[in-house]
């Protein structure tokens, strides 16, 4: 059985793929690594694989602390539970997390509803992307799993 933290950083990996040149995603935010955005990404950042891996594993905390911290119900459920909504942090962010029904579904211990809050979020700049829809599905699958 995998741990909360390499549960998230095998999602990652899978939906994020990594490019050591930085780049605009589909919501047009710069970004370099594994889906890394924020200070000190700029258009012409380059990265080694060495930076990436480690800015995985910082990035990846980070979003399995803040599910923690936002959804506190999720630290006596499964590790796959716990990578679920580390994932969707990890992808839209912990303030989008924290103002959604998703949260409120979480938090209420539905998983079953919290799951159909997670087929909403598979849009970038309202446009339906095949790949936030299959990331949303393998976060029910984690969800999912026993």
């Amino acid at each position: 059985m995998l741990s909360p933290i390499q549960n998230l950083i095998n999602a990652i990996k899978q939906f994020e793929g990594c490019k050591l040149e930085a780049y605009l995603c589909p919501a047009g935010v710069l970004t370099i690594g594994y889906g890394h955005t924020g200070y000190g990404v700029e258009a012409s950042t380059k990265w080694t694989q060495d930076r990436a891996e480690r800015a995985l594993i910082e990035d990846a905390n980070k979003a399995l602390s803040g599910a923690l911290a936002a959804s506190p119900v999720l630290r006596k459920h499964s590790a796959s539970k716990q990578a679920a909504i580390a994932d969707f942090i990890y992808n839209c962010g912990v303030a989008a997390y924290f103002n959604s029904t998703l949260k409120k579904r979480v938090d209420a211990e539905d998983w079953e509803r919290a799951c159909t809050e997670l087929k909403r979020w598979n849009k970038a700049k309202g446009k339906v992307l095949n790949g936030l829809t299959r990331r949303r599905a393998y976060e029910i699958q984690l969800i999912q799993e026993q």
